[in-house]
C-alpha cells in the first residue's frame, strides 16, 4: 500500500540465492521515497511469512537487503556478503 492508501504491485529489483539456500530480495533505490519505510516493513513481513510457510526441509529462508545509491557509491562492496554486511538499514526490523 502506498502512503496515499492506494494499493500497489511489487516486483523486486533483484533476487539472489546464496550457497546456503537463502533467497535474498535486493531492493535498490536511487532517491528517497516517502513510501520507503512502509515498503521495507511490508517486505520484512513478507520474508517472515514466506520463510514460515516453506518450513519443509531444504526450503529456502527469505531475507532482504536495501541498497541506496549514495551508500553504494561511497562504499562499493566487493562481494554479495559485503553488500549484505554493509547495507543494514531496515535490517533491525527483521
Amino acid at each position: 500500500m502506498k502512503a496515499d492508501g492506494d494499493l500497489s504491485n511489487y516486483v523486486p529489483d533483484f533476487l539472489v540465492k546464496t550457497p546456503d539456500g537463502t533467497v535474498w530480495i535486493v531492493e535498490t533505490k536511487g532517491r528517497a521515497e516517502i513510501d520507503l519505510p512502509q515498503k521495507m516493513t511490508r517486505l520484512r513481513q513478507w520474508c517472515t511469512d514466506a520463510t514460515e510457510a516453506s518450513q519443509a526441509e531444504g526450503a529456502p529462508a527469505y531475507r532482504f537487503v536495501y541498497v541506496d545509491q549514495s551508500g553504494f557509491e561511497r562504499h562499493p562492496p566487493t562481494s554479495f556478503a559485503a553488500l549484505v554486511a554493509g547495507f543494514t538499514e531496515y535490517q533491525d526490523m527483521q
